[in-house]
């Protein structure tokens, strides 16, 4: 598990402990945990234990193992419906998904990755890595780029020093030089491509959706494999495909999405109040 930020505290250090659990995609067993915490074991039990007692986490006794909790569902249906572009963009990505026959994607940037916050599969469904609810790589996926490529600078240089720059394939972007030039046609065209840069034989077109600012709330992608489509044939959706995200954004206008960033510290009285971490 990585560091833990200590002005964080308590909270960002019980996040950390569930960001882990969740990881393993599977229930895990405590010494599991610990080989690879760097928290000592006293205090990961701790947290393990507090976790379990409030219902984020669950404990299989007969396994003696732990998973993510059926609280955390309830909480992750809430943020679905109040804080994604999912329940807005539904009729538009149902409306795409019949039109086109092919799997279609919306997304949303999730601290410098992707959030697939919801998907329709292909009338002929292939195995791809994303689903909603996965977080991917921004730097290597259609609607990835497309969202990267309208952030306001300061945004985007942040965005960039936290791409791991992995190649996945042959066509993966390996540095911040050679996705900014893609990112200038991007902001061009209005379109953004995936050519096979996170899985061989999945390729995709996608479109940003802005708001009117310019800035991204989302984006939207059409996704097929080589088996039955190219990029060029992909590209014929383009027009069909930015006028969902122009439906999508028009309708998410009067809807008040939580902004990423971390929110301004309390005043008091003009004071600037501050919150003990621990150590």
């Amino acid at each position: 598990m990585t560091a833990v930020e200590r002005n964080d505290g308590t909270v960002g250090k019980a996040l950390a402990v569930l960001d882990q659990i969740a990881s393993y995609g599977r229930p895990v067993r405590f010494g599991e945990l610990l080989a690879e915490s760097d928290m000592p074991k006293a205090t990961l039990y701790r947290f393990v234990q507090t976790l379990t007692n409030q219902g984020m986490l669950q404990y299989d006794p007969d396994r003696q193992t732990y998973a993510p909790g059926l609280r955390l569902v309830r909480l992750a249906h809430t943020a679905w419906a109040q804080s994604s572009l999912a329940p807005v963009a539904r009729p538009h990505i149902d409306a795409l998904s019949a039109e086109t026959g092919e799997t279609v994607h919306l997304a949303q940037l999730d601290h410098a990755q992707v959030l697939y916050v919801d998907k329709r599969n292909a009338r002929d469904p292939v195995e791809m890595f994303s689903q909603a609810g996965k977080v991917g790589p921004a730097y290597c996926t259609g609607v990835g780029k497309a969202m990267l490529a309208f952030l306001p600078e300061a945004e985007l240089e942040t965005a960039l020093a936290q791409q791991s720059w992995h190649r996945f394939t042959a066509t993966t972007h390996g540095s911040s030089d050679s996705l900014r030039r893609e990112l200038a046609e991007i902001r061009e065209d209005g379109l953004s491509f995936d050519r096979e840069e996170h899985e061989t034989g999945i390729v995709c077109v996608a479109a940003p959706i802005l708001n009117s600012q310019m800035r991204p709330l989302g984006a939207l992608s059409v996704t097929g494999t080589t088996r039955r489509t190219d990029l060029d044939t992909l590209r014929t959706l383009g027009p069909r495909l930015k006028a969902a995200a122009h439906a999508i954004a028009r309708d998410a206008e009067s809807w008040l999405f939580p902004r990423t960033s971390p929110p301004p510290a309390a005043h008091n009285n003009g004071e600037m109040s501050h919150v003990r971490s621990d150590p």
